[in-house]
């Protein structure tokens, strides 16, 4: 017969998101905004004032690109020579009201100065996005299908394989007018 475990306690979440929220060097600001939680929250949690719900552990685990059971654990695991993320993995910024999904390719510890993602646009979709920070740049290059890039006044179309390159500190919207879907990559870079 299996003795039962007593005197367990629940594991520290707030130390272990801390440690690995530094070793990519992100602020708690960062990762508020690439988790899709508040910042205050972030700090509760970091300083064991908050127990994350599962939801947000999830969150949490995808935007540090660490598998759930590495946010609960307390050890400290050794760090892989290749590190592969299973596409279910991948931090996904759904935006499905305008059509689009934004999935984050790029390794969080790089955001905020390298950035980039995977860009699907349904049928008639669109990101609109506010100006950036002073000189960044973004280039968009397409993998299937059309879109029209929106930088103020300009408009241009990219076809199938075409690359734009564009200010992204000023408001700019990427459109599929087409009646297929249509993927990109786009790359963000921060100045």
């Amino acid at each position: 017969m299996n003795k039962p475990v007593t005197n367990l306690a629940p594991p520290e979440v707030g130390a272990t998101l801390q440690r690995l929220r530094l070793a990519r060097g992100l602020t708690l600001e960062d990762l508020s905004r690439i988790a899709g939680v508040s910042k205050s929250m972030l700090s509760q949690i970091e300083r064991e004032k908050a127990n994350p719900t599962i939801a947000i552990t999830w969150r949490l685990a995808n935007a540090l690109g660490v598998q759930i059971g590495e946010l609960l654990s307390a050890e400290v695991r050794a760090v892989e020579t290749i590190r592969v993320m299973d596409a279910h993995e991948t931090p996904t910024l759904p935006g499905a009201h305008a059509g689009y999904a934004l999935r984050i390719l790029g390794p969080m510890d790089l955001a905020g100065k390298y950035e980039w993602y995977e860009l699907t646009l349904a049928p008639g979709g669109e990101l609109a996005s506010q100006a950036h920070d002073p000189g960044t740049i973004e280039h968009l290059t397409v993998v299937t299908g059309a879109v029209e890039v929106e930088v103020g006044a300009e408009k241009r179309k990219i076809k199938h394989g075409g690359t734009a390159r564009y200010p992204a500190d000023q408001n700019h919207t990427i459109r599929n007018l087409a009646k297929t879907e249509a993927k990109a990559l786009m790359v963000v870079v921060h100045r």
